[in-house]
């Protein structure tokens, strides 16, 4: 067993616990049996949930076993969102979105040796219970004025929409997770983020009063936000996910690549496996010279890896690289093109026309006299090629497979024309 508690700490990824001493003694003393849950609200994971992924990873890398729990029952509730009710999903959506979300978790995890990790699905155990058992066996032993304290429930209670007694009951859900993990598994710590902190010591409540002389944790990480105040795993087109249908194995780097210099120390501890020594290197260069982005880039590589694979991670590498003139743009593929295409600004026609009319189409320029000027001084680029005729239009040849142009402007500004034949 490592130390784990100091490493959570030193990365920050250590909000609170139920009894600090207590908690470092078990993982001292382990293995610890522990879990984590996602409810499949959504067809994929997002990178917030990604500390809760990374966290169970690193629990596991320091000895203990993990069950991850993939709520096939909460998942039909809906944890209470502070501002408004949720939209509940029929249950064959909930039951396919499990399997999604198991195959994005199940990499990340081993499945052999002394600490294998297991797959648990809550509506395993709550199928079968009929609502009189469940009000009398779990309901009996929660109490209203307790619940009422959670910052979600009362924020809605104030709210003028109040709160569904669906969404109250979430807490008893939970809480009974706990308890059938403990009993089934030997489950003795849940792990959360510390909006969950009423959840998870919902279930150890529950433990305590009907299994006596139990001892078990919770341990809950920081809410993560931005500097500037947002959302963490926001980008300007929406949540980040990890599904790569959702969100590109593209965006996905680049959203890493732009995190603020003001954030990246604390998400490179809270997200990156590199030592010590690594990361405070990097944040060393981070401050020394800010415009090399050395952090950022390391962690792009490091989570796009991790997340799509070392294969995935080259071609978004190469494509970055290309498309600011570091690389041949022909040697990428249609999907990795295509994906970096449409973070960039472009604009659909239906045939080519003269350069200094695609500049303006694309916003590159102001007006025609002003693409005229970009190309009279050398600043213009069609495929990282210099053009010096922008009366002339691109040759239907050099479109990227058959379909695509990489403009430039200077060396930083870049958009894209995607020719689209009428009808």
């Amino acid at each position: 067993m490592t130390d784990i508690v100091d490493e959570l700490k030193w990365r920050g990824l250590f909000a609170q616990s139920t009894d600090e001493d207590a908690l470092r003694k078990a993982l001292a003393d382990g293995p610890v049996t522990f879990y984590c849950g996602f409810d499949p609200t959504a067809a994929s994971l997002h990178v917030g949930h990604l500390v809760q992924v990374l966290t169970v990873r690193r629990l596991q890398l320091a000895g203990h076993r993990p069950l991850a729990l993939v709520g096939g029952a909460t998942g039909q509730i809906g944890d209470p969102r502070p501002t408004a009710e949720r939209t509940l999903n029929d249950p064959e959506t909930v039951a396919a979105w499990v399997q999604r979300l198991r195959q994005q978790i199940e990499p990340f995890l081993t499945f052999e040796g002394p600490n294998a990790a297991t797959m648990v699905n809550n509506l395993d155990w709550t199928a079968g219970m009929s609502a009189i058992e469940f009000l009398r066996d779990i309901g009996k032993h929660f109490r209203v004025n307790k619940m009422l304290t959670k910052d979600s429930v009362a924020r809605r209670l104030e709210s003028q929409e109040g709160i569904s007694y669906t969404e109250f009951s979430y807490q008893l859900l939970q809480g009974m997770d706990f308890l059938e993990l403990y009993r089934r598994y030997g489950c003795v710590l849940q792990q959360g983020g510390s909006d969950q902190w009423g959840n998870l010591t919902a279930g150890i409540d529950l433990i305590h009063r009907l299994e006596p002389g139990a001892t078990v944790h919770a341990l809950a990480t920081p809410l993560m936000v931005k500097a500037d105040g947002t959302k963490f795993g926001k980008s300007e087109s929406g949540a980040v996910w990890l599904d790569p249908e959702m969100t590109t194995p593209y965006a996905f780097y680049q959203f890493w690549l732009n995190v603020d210099d003001r954030d990246i120390s604390r998400y490179m501890r809270i997200l990156s496996f590199r030592s010590r020594a690594e990361l405070e290197e990097l944040e060393r260069l981070t401050e020394e010279r800010p415009q090399a982005r050395s952090a950022q880039r390391a962690l792009a590589e490091e989570l796009t890896t991790l997340v799509h694979g070392g294969e995935q991670c080259a071609a978004v590498i190469a494509a970055s690289k290309a498309l600011f003139g570091q690389g041949d743009l022909a040697e990428l593929d249609e999907a990795t093109l295509s994906a970096a295409l449409s973070e960039v600004p472009h604009a659909r026609v239906p045939e080519l026309g003269p350069l200094v009319d695609l500049l303006v189409e694309v916003g590159l320029a102001p007006s025609k006299s002003g693409a005229r000027r970009t190309v009279k001084e050398g600043g213009a680029y069609v495929n990282n090629v210099k053009v010096a005729d922008g009366e002339a239009a691109p040759d239907a040849g050099e479109l990227l497979h058959g379909r695509w142009l990489v403009l430039r402007r200077g060396k930083k500004n870049l958009a894209a024309v995607e020719v689209v034949p009428a009808g």
